[in-house]
């Protein structure tokens, strides 16, 4: 078997052997699913895992546009339509000087599993530019925003690409994006997710992502017979994901440590509790501030500079700002310190070596591909209010968004379980993803 996965990723590495992000996601999945696919016929010979890394469109275009003194800029963008076996591509938009073929490939191929395991029909893509919203006006974001979809709506649509925000996309981009997208095309239509509440956007969107991490690490916490009540969390970010999932910690009980971002983390020995989160928020979403001036607020906290806080000591960790912050030396620390569940809110923020440390320890630990996948799964459901022409309530989609994480959970539980009674979510995550994929692929022939 071992021989198998190396001449598979043999051959990925010979095609994208510059791209390493997104050679460190396939791998997992091969790890998993090609021991998955030797035991069942239906999947021998097919190539099916094959054709799934290699994306059905890779889109490249030039980004022109002038900034306040009269400048002209070039970026570039991107969309990656990674797989629509099971529906429209879906997956978020990311503007980040990091962003580049590689990134967006190993999150588009995440998210064909991902958007699987929602049990929503949507397929995978994803997309963005290394434009740096960060110190720009909203004149200038405006303007780059409309010159981005003046190529990029050429690629999209309610029934064939569905993009959302990503980091460095939020309210603001989404709404300037929307607004050319429907000049352009005359149409008013649910081609875009994250939307304001008063033009098309659902109740629970922001907080999805965030409020799905924490509820299925509940899952996990309650397959142990415990759950958030007066454990401790730490949690890395300070957007928008780690802002929610903060929130839904302090409503089941938890007590909130620390919260980071690229310049460092803050811990507060007394915890985050809501008037405080109220305070980050506004810091980080109005102010656009940094995480450490909140230690010139409250006197209890602490900043670390250039760290990540999986040092402190505590019962659950939630990754939630972005790809391979939390490595093997870091998982140890977190083992070494008690910690039983790790949930990841970002994108692949484990590295191979963390996961393998977690997996050794036996510790509950979630792939972002299940743990963040409620952001997607609101996604989906803002689609539906749209092609419905209708809003539900906040409850409802949020009750919504509980059940599909809950069958997310449930899905991991019934692929991953484990000889010793351990379920390696990985496992579960990566098969129960590939099964509904595949099998649609088959369905549909060798195209």
């Amino acid at each position: 078997m071992e021989d198998k996965i190396k001449l598979f990723m043999d051959e990925v590495k010979t095609r994208n052997g510059h791209e390493p992000e997104f050679i460190q996601a396939v791998q997992e999945v091969a790890e998993t699913v090609i021991p998955y696919i030797a035991k069942h016929k239906i999947y021998n010979g097919k190539n099916i895992l094959l054709r799934m890394v290699e994306p059905e469109r890779l889109i490249s275009f030039r980004v022109a546009w002038v900034d306040d003194k009269g400048d002209i800029h070039v970026n570039r963008g991107y969309r990656i339509q990674m797989n629509s076996a099971i529906g429209p591509y879906k997956g978020g938009l990311r503007f980040h000087p990091s962003v580049n073929a590689s990134i967006l490939k190993f999150l588009a191929f995440e998210q064909v599993f991902k958007n699987s395991l929602t049990t929503l029909p949507m397929g995978g893509g994803k997309g963005g530019s290394d434009f740096d919203p960060k110190g720009k006006s909203d004149d200038e974001v405006m303007r780059f925003c409309h010159a981005f979809m003046l190529e990029l709506n050429r690629h999209i649509g309610p029934n064939t690409d569905v993009p959302a925000g990503d980091i460095g996309v939020g309210a603001r981009e989404i709404g300037f994006l929307f607004g050319m997208y429907k000049k352009i095309r005359n149409e008013f239509t649910g081609v875009l997710t994250g939307k304001g509440r008063s033009w098309g956007g659902s109740l629970i969107r922001p907080e999805a992502t965030g409020y799905g991490t924490v509820y299925f690490a509940n899952s996990m916490l309650q397959t142990q017979g415990k759950d958030f009540k007066g454990k401790t969390v730490t949690i890395s970010g300070s957007g928008n994901v780690a802002q929610f999932a903060a929130e839904k910690v302090l409503h089941l009980g938890g007590k909130v440590l620390t919260l980071s971002d690229s310049q460092g983390y803050i811990y507060d020995k007394e915890g985050i509790d809501e008037e405080k989160l109220a305070f980050v928020m506004d810091l980080k979403n109005n102010k656009r501030g940094r995480i450490s001036e909140y230690t010139e607020v409250y006197t209890s906290a602490t900043f670390h500079k250039g760290v990540n806080p999986w040092e402190v000591k505590c019962d659950v960790a939630l990754p939630c700002a972005t790809q391979n912050e939390l490595d093997g030396e870091d998982a140890k620390t977190l083992i070494k310190n008690g910690c039983i569940c790790v949930a990841e809110g970002a994108n692949m923020p484990s590295t191979p070596e963390a996961i393998h440390e977690f997996h050794q320890a036996k510790i509950l630990f979630a792939p972002g591909k299940a743990s963040n996948a409620g952001g997607v799964a609101t996604s989906g459901l803002e689609m539906s209010q749209n092609s419905l022409r209708i809003s539900w309530s906040r409850e409802e989609v949020d009750s919504r968004l509980k059940d599909i994480m809950s069958d997310i959970h449930d899905s991991c539980i019934a692929y991953g379980k484990e000889d010793d009674g351990y379920c390696n979510y990985v496992k579960g995550a990566n098969i129960a993803g590939f099964v509904k994929v595949a099998d649609a692929m088959l369905a549909q022939g060798v195209i």
